[in-house]
């Protein structure tokens, strides 16, 4: 039977993806989610459809689910179908739109005690918003008066609370790394959130180990327990905090460590994916958008920058080369030529899905006339240099009309938000993919130059490691804002296996002590049937 799986702020799904989807070497799965809280209503939407996904996969009836992502019927028609509308009807047990904090205690419990079904070995997992803990959030509210008072650098107590209430056997916790350097009131918010899971209660205590170095909370230093994403197959550049807990009385010795893989590229994630024009934000057509792109050379006259003769052939060649009719689709068939000979690799072998036979929310978003010019340099440049340019090197006709970027240039020549325009790297992992991809595309620009563009949700998704049959509920903005603030599933399903392996040694310990047990009574009994014979002889010892 599956162990039960409770995940606590679920965002859209990425940590339960990765531990649901975790098979034993009969196919089976290991781990099954109980229960799923998240407090978005939009995110709450894209666990819930997960969640029909995962009971119709292995049926005849997966073929609805793949019409509907597809965009071949509507949503009232996929849920009207009877096979359907039982998935759901057992999704929304599943995935349930609460906020930790506000929402009934004892009816959270009471859930989480009909999830488990008197299973005493399960798992807790989740990651309590971070916002409170972020370097870019705390740097937002410097001055701000409410900010020590914010309830969002508590809300790990609600997790705590659960641990305290249910008594998991383990539980995976993750945050951002700026959690490291957060205070409040002048006090470390990570040794105290430390203390807190070390010891929930009287008479219960975890061990804190880290994922990817030997040792305990009592040993370990506090970057010892930040996962570089990149080190271990994910094409990105994210770094955060996850805590390994395991219950003191379950004698666990020891576990195995996150193995360290070659860097993934950002190309090698998404390179596959259909190539495609941006749109324009104003009088979007194609002509109009070839227009924008082939003025793109003429911004660098004056630039006097490193290899400017270069730079301004590479950006006319590129220019002449963007020809992409398409800004895509809700859903793009793939086309139909000879799959590439070769083996496939792990992010090849967890995104794709021959059943899809396509690609889902591959749809560029829409840019300025100037931001064309923009990307179109940052790309050329990157291509050529291996870097992004900073703002303090583009060409003076590039620099957006910002009014701190024109006042400060203005006074001393110095730029601030220097990486205001930041180019995906084709040769290197992607930087961190957060929730700010939702407010405009500049972080995330494209590598090839031809498709003058921000990165689309399906490609931040892949970046993600979110398998290509994964939707994303709501509008653009809505899905890249789920997708940021997301565990990389990948990711996920590798801190699945170690935990896996810690559950399996307790299990052989278990085994191990039953077998003691058991010997120990066969030997009393041989004793005293010893004993009885001895006695019977006139040979036993007596009083």
């Amino acid at each position: 039977m599956p162990i039960p799986i409770i995940d606590l702020f679920a965002g859209p799904g990425g940590l339960g993806e990765g531990f649901s989807s975790l098979r034993d070497h009969k196919r089976e799965p290991v781990f099954k989610i109980g229960l799923s809280i998240e407090k978005d209503p939009i995110a709450h939407r894209t666990l819930t459809l997960r969640a029909v996904f995962r009971q119709l996969r292995g049926t005849k009836h997966i073929q609805h689910y793949y019409s509907y992502i597809r965009n071949e019927i509507d949503e009232p028609t996929f849920r009207e179908i009877p096979a359907v509308a039982e998935a759901f009807a057992n999704a929304e047990k599943e995935a349930r739109c609460l906020e930790l904090g506000k929402a009934d205690e004892a009816g959270i419990d009471t859930e989480i005690r009909a999830a488990l079904g008197g299973k005493d070995t399960w798992v807790l997992i989740g990651g309590p918003p971070c916002q409170a803990y972020s370097l870019a959030g705390r740097a937002r509210r410097t001055n701000d008066k409410t900010f020590k008072d914010d309830v969002k650098h508590f809300l790990y107590r609600e997790y705590l609370r659960i641990i305290k209430e249910h008594r998991p056997t383990i539980f995976v916790m993750e945050n951002v790394k700026g959690l490291l350097s957060s205070q409040h009131s002048g006090s470390p918010m990570f040794e105290r959130i430390l203390a807190d899971l070390c010891a929930p209660s009287p008479g219960l205590e975890y061990e804190i180990r880290s994922f990817v170095k030997k040792g305990n909370s009592d040993t370990l230093k506090p970057v010892d327990f930040v996962i570089q994403a990149e080190r271990h197959g994910i094409p990105q550049s994210r770094h955060r905090v996850i805590l390994l807990g395991i219950r003191k009385d379950a004698g666990a010795s020891r576990h195995d460590l996150l193995p360290v893989m070659e860097p993934v590229s950002a190309k090698q994630a998404i390179e596959d994916l259909p190539k495609l024009r941006s749109r324009l934000s104003k009088g979007d057509s194609i002509e109009a958008w070839r227009e924008a792109v082939l003025a793109g050379p003429s911004y660098l006259a004056g630039w006097r920058g490193p290899n400017e003769r270069a730079m301004t052939e590479l950006m006319q060649t590129s220019a002449l080369a963007a020809t992409w009719n398409s800004v895509g689709k809700p859903f793009a068939q793939k086309p139909g030529r000879k799959p590439k000979l070769g083996k496939q690799t792990e992010l090849q072998r967890w995104v794709h899905d021959r059943s899809l036979s396509g690609f889902c929310q591959h749809e560029a978003r829409s840019h300025m006339d100037s931001d064309l010019a923009r990307y179109l340099f940052a790309a050329c440049f990157a291509q050529s240099e291996r870097y992004s340019p900073r703002l303090d090197i583009f060409p003076p006709k590039l620099l957006p009309k910002h009014s701190n970027v024109m006042k400060e240039r203005e006074a001393t020549e110095a730029i601030p938000f220097k990486d205001r325009f930041r180019v995906q790297c084709a040769r290197d992992p992607a930087t961190t993919i957060v929730s700010h991809i939702a407010k405009d595309g500049h972080y995330y620009i494209h590598y090839d130059p031809t498709q003058c563009r921000s990165l689309t949700v399906r490609e931040a998704a892949r970046l993600q490691t979110f398998p290509d049959n994964y939707f994303f509920a709501g509008n653009r903005t809505e899905q890249y804002t789920q997708v940021g603030n997301a565990v990389p599933p990948l990711l996920a399903h590798k801190l699945a296996k170690i935990v896996r392996g810690v559950l399996a040694g307790l299990s052989r310990d278990d085994r191990r002590k039953e077998k003691a047990a058991s010997q120990a009574t066969d030997g009393r009994s041989i004793g005293l049937i010893s004993y009885k014979r001895q006695t019977s002889l006139g040979l036993a010892p007596v009083d």
